[in-house]
């Protein structure tokens, strides 16, 4: 397979293409730069492999002129809607950067699109009752990011029924591992908080939860999304709900450090979890890493 990763110097992305050349397909990465970093790519160059890195927005002219010389196989956009994109402009833009990647594939025969989106931007506050969330049952959107996650779910059905462009949306919880920056989540603030022998904060009372997930059960989601899932929006999710006070509990052992309690932030959801049951009947895909396992490998290095 030739695969081209739109975000592939970012943190989930630069992991889908270790994933990609340790299984023997050729890469192509697009990437801006505004958010990854070449360095997330250091093991990715050094592996050896087919791997070509292009350091270009994937809206700007260069890109159909990039797929057209390359016709890869499947197009994964990661760019959309990420941490750093979630307010209204940027938002906006994702939308852009998924129709880039539609318009690519339909243009030059990519098999198929893979896109992910974060689930809270698509399901919001879940019912008790409705928790682990299940793809399609959607809470009122409250913000832009909402409309603009759930409007790329209409591109994407719009480009398959008009185009024949074939796609897989992948509903993907809250990421965390290796390489996220601290900004971009909760574990990672944490884990940079540790590092520096520093009490974190916690907004509200702590007792809000989410559905964490280790990137590399993200990955193989991605993977197996390349071939399976057509036409599906498909969670990737643990189902399981952790709360933030307890993420840093297990997280912070023996260190002794107390979090500092802060003001909640205007619209944060009370409690999160997706349910992975679509991923194990249509991507042959369930979540492999617990939560205790996933930090040790992260908080260890590995």
């Amino acid at each position: 397979m030739r695969a081209l990763v739109c975000g592939g110097a970012g943190f989930i992305g630069s992991h889908l293409v270790d994933r990609l050349l340790a299984d023997g397909h050729a890469v192509e990465v697009v990437d801006d730069l505004s958010t990854g970093s070449f360095a997330n790519l250091a093991a990715a160059r050094s592996a050896g492999g087919e791997l070509k890195i292009h350091n270009i927005d994937v809206t700007a002219p260069e890109f159909l002129d990039l797929v057209s010389l390359r016709r890869p196989d499947v197009i994964f956009q990661m760019t959309a809607l990420s941490p750093a994109s979630a307010h209204a402009i940027s938002s906006v833009g994702s939308a852009a950067q998924v129709v880039a990647a539609l318009e690519a594939a339909r243009l030059y025969g990519a098999a198929k699109v893979v896109v992910g989106l974060p689930a809270t931007l698509l399901y919001g506050e879940v019912a008790v009752r409705d928790i682990p969330a299940k793809e399609g049952k959607f809470a009122d959107a409250v913000n832009v990011p909402n409309v603009i996650a759930r409007a790329i779910l209409d591109l994407l059905s719009v480009y398959r029924e008009v185009h024949a462009v074939e796609y897989t949306a992948l509903a993907v919880s809250n990421v965390y591992g290796p390489r996220q920056r601290t900004e971009d989540g909760v574990v990672a603030s944490f884990a940079a908080a540790l590092a520096a022998g520093e009490s974190p904060e916690i907004y509200g009372s702590g007792r809000q939860t989410r559905d964490f997930i280790f990137v590399e059960d993200v990955v193989d989601a991605y993977v197996r999304a390349a071939t399976k899932g057509d036409g599906l929006l498909i969670n990737v999710g643990t189902g399981v709900q952790t709360t933030i006070a307890g993420l840093w509990k297990a997280m912070s052992g023996a260190s002794g450090l107390r979090p500092t309690t802060v003001k909640a932030r205007p619209g944060d959801i009370t409690r999160f979890a997706i349910s992975p049951v679509r991923a194990r009947i249509h991507l042959a895909w369930a979540p492999f890493t617990d939560l205790a396992d996933g930090l040790a490998a992260l908080l260890g290095g590995d």
